[in-house]
């Protein structure tokens, strides 16, 4: 563990700026007083790891779904394990400084597969309990995972009983990592900054903050933790237009002294033809969000997200396409995020991967990506004065640097 005399000549170097990290090297781990954010490409799904200023350290999403090769993307770095596996190798890659490495914080945005993990005939059965080993499940194998923040705990009914076999291994994963491993388990509260804190050195980042957007249609008004229901009573609604799993996605945003962070899932800005206006969710969140540095596309990067609301109410300087399958971007959201009629000023697109199909299909307007291929880690000087973007090589575990964006000064 640190020691007190660890975190004093971290104070003292906590105005020093970014080391340079330079392309053929490797990425070095995270360090005192910097803000890491991970997007790592398995090409099965999401899976992203933040480290904040303090070394405390938050899992968003560990998917592990379909589909395969040619529509998806291949494993990464490789078959040879599974991408909970993966995950949880690079996250004891980046905690290299932990004595013990370990998860503070799990976070699932939602519970479809290439989130949270799909269940296949030939997942391997835990260590540590009666559950299949699949994306998240499969992450706290290799790593421990002190808290999980879900949105459906303790009754996962909302907004019909969630009972299919993902769910149910889910739960025993949950059960079984509280009896044996003192994992504790708790619901995302929406409008809330002190549910995901710094755990290991608060008082040493009072700038620093994570606020908790939404979840199931609860939103943030933007004034103290007031949070407002976006979406009608069930007993009011006829069930076929009940909330879906995506529109119930849980959001965040990270704030480090002038920097700014979203992230939300795959909830949707369109709704589907001839359902209400409600289930565009991504909306209300967005402007609850407001403008920001950095930010994660919503579903993928897919068209019934990213509206011309979202990309005017985030203004982002650096988007983030956590893209897997073919499709991941769509031609139109790319549009909206180069029109500098929603807003002004330069702004980098960053995707984990493209696939063929995309290519073929899109074409030219691709080339507005910055990058295409590997992990993308935003690292965040001290203060969160400013940042860089860092695209790794990801079909190895050296961790190879292979483009350097920035520094970009935080707004």
């Amino acid at each position: 563990m640190r020691t007190a005399s660890y975190f004093a000549a971290a104070v003292l170097s906590a105005c020093a700026p970014l080391s340079a990290q330079s392309v053929g090297e490797t990425l070095p781990p995270w360090s005192e007083g910097v803000l890491d954010i991970h997007q790592i490409h398995t090409g099965r799904g999401n899976a992203a790891l933040l480290i904040f200023p303090d070394g405390t350290s938050l899992l968003v999403d560990a998917g592990d779904g379909n589909p395969e090769p040619p529509r998806g993307a291949e494993r990464a770095p490789d078959a040879s394990r599974r991408s909970g596996e993966w995950v949880a190798r690079y996250a004891r890659r980046m905690l290299a400084e932990d004595d013990e490495p370990a998860l503070d914080y799990g976070f699932s945005t939602h519970f479809h597969g290439d989130h949270l993990g799909s269940l296949t005939d030939d997942a391997a059965t835990s260590t540590m309990g009666s559950y299949k080993l699949t994306g998240l499940t499969e992450v706290a194998e290799h790593i421990p995972i002190r808290m999980m923040l879900d949105r459906g705990w303790p009754d996962y009914d909302y907004p019909r009983p969630l009972d299919n076999p993902m769910m149910e291994n889910y739960r025993r994963f949950l059960a079984a990592q509280q009896e044996r491993h003192d994992m504790r388990v708790a619901r995302l509260l929406p409008g809330r900054s002190d549910q995901i804190v710094l755990r290991r050195n608060p008082e040493g980042y009072p700038s620093f903050r994570v606020r908790n957007l939404a979840a199931n249609g609860e939103v943030w008004t933007g004034t103290n933790d007031e949070t407002k229901q976006h979406f009608p009573p069930r007993a009011e609604t006829p069930e076929e237009d009940w909330p879906t799993e995506n529109q119930s996605s849980m959001a965040i945003r990270v704030n480090y002294g002038p920097f700014d962070f979203y992230t939300g899932g795959d909830m949707p800005g369109l709704p589907r033809p001839g359902l209400p206006r409600w289930h565009g969710i991504e909306i209300p969140v967005a402007r609850a969000a407001g403008p920001v540095d950095v930010a994660v596309l919503n579903h993928h990067g897919l068209g019934d997200a990213n509206t011309e609301a979202f990309v005017r109410a985030l203004q982002a300087r650096v988007w983030i396409v956590p893209s897997r399958a073919a499709g991941h971007p769509d031609r139109w959201v790319l549009g909206r995020l180069v029109s500098t009629r929603l807003y002004p000023g330069a702004r980098d697109i960053f995707s984990l991967t493209l696939q063929a199909a995309t290519r073929q299909i899109i074409g030219a307007p691709l080339d507005a990506l910055s990058s295409n291929d590997g992990h993308i880690v935003v690292r965040v000087a001290p203060e969160g004065v400013s940042y860089q973007v860092i695209i790794v090589d990801a079909s190895s575990e050296v961790g190879t640097i292979k483009a350097v964006h920035g520094p970009f000064r935080a707004r």
